[in-house]
């Protein structure tokens, strides 16, 4: 059977894309007039998709390849993006992310999957429903899909209406994506000017740099012996896909379609939709949405996570055992991944689940700076992903990628790295929406480190 066969992974009889509505639904907003939620929800219905099936499918073979040790899958973006973002900002994030790919593509020896956290990362969940400045209280900041980060009332009170925007600015991100992916900007030739100035003036920059002379000189050779962008499309264009965290349940509903070619149900809000650490119960609303839609799906695993807990998400998910299906993000922490994980690795591997790994080493590295700024240090996240590969070196498994948050922008906004940015520094340029992201300087360099451990294993 094919990917695209609707019989594969399909929710079977009992699921259907409102189903999840008989289940409990965790950090889902208290939006003030449900009247108004089914006037957004109809409207959306009525859009076109933002991502197509075949798409998805051609993903999902492609994660196949991370299952199988062929491939490592390299997911990144923002924490939480803004409706305010400028062509300019996306384009920087995609040129970090094309310059991380290059790095461990080049020096790690594996085809790259390239997966933006972007075109619908702007829900997040909150450890908090409400937040307390002085003595006013107010609803918490829940991504741009659903309210403000400005501190007032208005501001912070939930508005469906922003579902609606929420969807144009992912088409039109999306837009921009395809323009850069397949209109030139992405040709290998032009990776030398990739390398922003304040990249290319660090250490990394500096090493990226001397790479890319010698991908330069490579591309002169070969076109030397005829192999040029006009007879392989590789050297011309990049496939990159995008996803997001798939919180919002109306949203997710109403972007749902039936493939005319398959007849399979897909979710055409993003070509990946993950389950998040919080959300990820059995018996809940957002396991029993996205085990019914034929996306490629991820699932964030925390230091709570039991084998068996880990093996029913893979029956309930990818029953058929299809490659690519399913990939187990691990966010546990770099003090605790050696232990915590190795379990779990052997649990799927003795179970035979085609499961693809990969390494969130930003949520579990969180602390608060001494400034109050919360913030991440670069060892640990560095520490973290090492961590990754020894367990399954141990336990002879594949480090199928990493999942990272980023920006392309300048911020200071987690302490380490090759430039040393101090907690001092923070106040200087920290402007995520909600967590701490590593700027390009500080994603180049932990792209080498990632590289020279996957050269390791092959």
């Amino acid at each position: 059977m094919s990917a695209g066969d609707p019989t594969l992974f399909a929710g079977g009889s009992d699921w259907s894309p409102s189903s999840w509505r008989a289940k409990p639904a965790r950090h889902q907003p208290a939006w003030p007039d449900p009247a108004e939620v089914e006037q957004a929800t109809k409207a959306l219905r009525d859009l076109p998709p933002l991502v197509f099936a075949g798409e998805a499918r051609a993903l999902t073979r492609l994660l196949g390849r991370v299952a199988d040790g062929e491939a490592f899958l390299l997911q990144a973006g923002d924490c939480a993006e803004s409706f305010d973002s400028s062509a300019d900002s996306i384009r920087d994030k995609l040129r970090v992310i094309l310059q991380m790919a290059i790095v461990l593509t080049y020096s790690g020896g594996v085809p790259l999957v390239k997966v933006g956290r972007i075109a619908g990362q702007f829900a997040k969940p909150r450890s908090s429903p409400t937040e307390t400045v002085g003595e006013i209280e107010l609803t918490s900041f829940l991504g741009h899909m659903v309210n403000d980060i400005g501190f007032s009332e208005a501001e912070r009170l939930p508005d469906p209406h922003r579902l609606l925007t929420a969807y144009h600015r992912a088409a039109s991100t999306l837009n921009l994506l395809r323009a850069f992916t397949r209109g030139g900007y992405a040709d290998l030739s032009q990776v030398s000017s990739w390398n922003r100035e304040f990249v290319a003036t660090s250490p990394a920059g500096r090493r990226y740099s001397q790479m890319a002379d010698e991908i330069d000189r490579a591309l002169r050779f070969m076109t030397a012996c005829g192999v040029t962008a006009d007879n392989t499309p590789q050297l011309h264009e990049v496939e990159f896909y995008t996803s997001h965290e798939a919180l919002l349940l109306d949203y997710e509903e109403a972007l749902t379609r039936v493939d005319s070619l398959t007849g399979a149900t897909y979710d055409c809000s993003a070509h990946m939709l993950w389950i998040g650490e919080r959300t990820r119960q059995l018996d809940g609303a957002h396991v029993e949405f996205l085990r019914g839609v034929h996306n490629p799906l991820g699932c964030k695993i925390g230091p709570t996570a039991t084998p068996d807990e880990v093996l029913t998400l893979c029956e309930v998910l990818n029953p058929r055992r299809i490659p690519g299906r399913l990939t187990f993000i691990t966010r546990m922490g770099a003090d605790r991944i050696e232990t915590l994980l190795p379990p779990l690795l052997q649990a799927v591997r003795d179970s035979g689940h085609p499961v693809a790994w990969a390494c969130d080493p930003m949520h579990g590295n969180t602390y608060t700076s001494t400034s109050g700024r919360k913030t991440r240090n670069f060892d640990d996240v560095l520490a973290e992903i090492s961590g990754f590969f020894a367990a399954h070196t141990a336990c002879g498994t594949w480090p199928g990628g990493v999942h990272v948050e980023l920006t392309g922008d300048a911020v200071t906004e987690c302490v380490g790295g090759s430039d040393k940015i101090l907690d001092a520094d923070l106040e200087r340029a920290f402007e995520t929406l909600c967590d701490p992201r590593l700027n390009g300087r500080q994603s180049v360099d932990l792209a080498f480190q990632v590289a020279e451990m996957l050269s390791e294993r092959r």
